[in-house]
């Protein structure tokens, strides 16, 4: 199996910031927590689906639903008899990706306190916490952060597995069920019918953090980062895979990108978003802001939040990933079984200098067939890698037909020179 071009981390280097990373050099205990925000109060459902509603709260998994949408749905459930079920999501199967395990490390009881509160307002009696097999501290932090709790519902850890997909949300539910943890094709979403058919509200540990900095302390200080249209901060995970150790920091949205990456990366070709993210040329993405409206207007999502500076020819860096990306699947349908495979093949001979135009053809055929077509949405993530490459770069896959490559140093502008 293709190993990750990005090793999962053993170590985070994490930076203090202005909301969910104020004030860590307290540590990560109960007491240090409790006396930085105070008690966790109890918010009924409506208070809280209309705080959401008007933060524009979005889930920081990599999709940015509307956290609001969500927590209505599975209340809207509950109101029918369905006891509905919590559950905090830390597998973080995207290696790139080092923001919830820094929460997990430095913020356990803010991202436990935002489930906890919401568990309150639905009226969930259950919590489920799924952490990850491959970054063992995670998990000891969090046991220890609920031994030190007393809330009265019962809490359960899970450990998913060491696989990209294992973090997908049906995948989450079959591992909670006692099965594989893979991806399975799911007529409805986790907040109808998820866990043992109960509304399931699943998310990523930044969004529960969000909810709880939001229920700590309340909608003025939520908004007192960001902007009017995108209140709030969000984090991000900066890597460059050369054996450094990744950098989490805590931004808020409209921040300018020129002032968040390091000045070391200048003009290199960064991959935005996580290994389901896309090609960003320097210039292209220093001009503009941090903004999940405005990154997804340019076809160029946050994603896992993840800005890989690989240091490397992005298009040998795309082969590597999508080898990886192929590997990693469920391979329970067409798409992943068949397609990513024939997918990484063709991304190869690109990279590896074989006649570039029958190549290139047969990547956007394949790309546009696994589209849409999978039981979960990593074929499209892949996709999506694969295009964008093509689109950035240009002109670079054109010499690696030709056997050339002047992008080794990972120093490409791309379509904007």
């Amino acid at each position: 199996m293709s190993a990750s071009p990005v090793p999962v981390p053993t170590e985070v280097h994490v930076r203090p910031g202005p909301a969910l990373l104020a004030g860590i050099a307290a540590g990560p205990g109960l007491a240090a927590h409790r006396e930085q925000y105070g008690a966790l109060p109890r918010i009924d459902v409506d208070t809280l689906l209309a705080a959401l509603g008007r933060l524009r709260v979005r889930g920081r998994g990599g999709a940015a639903f509307p956290f609001e949408v969500k927590l209505r749905t599975a209340a809207d459930r509950s109101r029918h008899g369905r006891r509905p079920v919590v559950v905090v999501n830390l597998s973080e199967g995207e290696p790139a990706s080092a923001k919830d395990s820094a929460l997990a490390l430095m913020r356990p009881h803010l991202v436990l306190d935002g489930a906890v509160a919401t568990a309150y307002a639905l009226g969930a009696r259950e919590l489920h916490v799924v952490v990850p097999q491959d970054r063992p501290l995670v998990g000891t932090s969090i046991r220890a952060a609920l031994a030190e709790r007393r809330d009265p519902m019962r809490t359960e850890v899970h450990v998913a597995a060491s696989r990209f997909v294992a973090g997908q949300a049906r995948a989450v539910l079959e591992l909670m069920a006692g099965r594989p943890n893979l991806p399975v094709t799911a007529w409805s979403p986790e907040a109808v019918a998820g866990h043992r058919g109960r509304p399931t509200l699943l998310s990523n540990a930044e969004t529960w953090a969000q909810v709880g900095l939001l229920v700590l302390g309340g909608e003025e200080r939520y908004a007192a980062s960001g902007t009017p249209d995108e209140p709030g901060t969000t984090l991000l995970t900066l890597v460059t895979p050369s054996g450094s150790t990744p950098e989490v920091v805590e931004v808020g949205f409209g921040t300018p990108w020129a002032d968040v990456l390091p000045p070391s990366w200048s003009g290199r070709a960064l991959l935005v978003g996580g290994f389901h993210g896309a090609w960003v040329p320097w210039a292209a993405i220093t001009g503009g802001r941090v903004s999940v409206d405005a990154m997804r207007a340019a076809g160029t999502p946050m994603g896992a939040g993840v800005v890989l500076a690989p240091g490397e020819c992005p298009v040998t860096f795309t082969a590597r990933v999508v080898d990886y990306l192929a590997a990693q699947s469920a391979r329970r349908c067409g798409p992943c079984l068949n397609g990513l495979p024939a997918l990484a093949d063709a991304v190869h001979a690109v990279a590896d200098g074989w006649p570039v135009a029958g190549d290139v053809g047969r990547i956007e055929a394949l790309a546009a067939t696994v589209t849409g077509r999978g039981a979960c949405a990593h074929p499209d993530g892949t996709a999506r890698l694969v295009r964008s490459m093509l689109a950035a770069f240009p002109a670079e896959v054109a010499l690696h037909g030709g056997g050339r490559c002047t992008g080794a140093r990972g120093l490409l502008s791309g379509v904007a020179s």
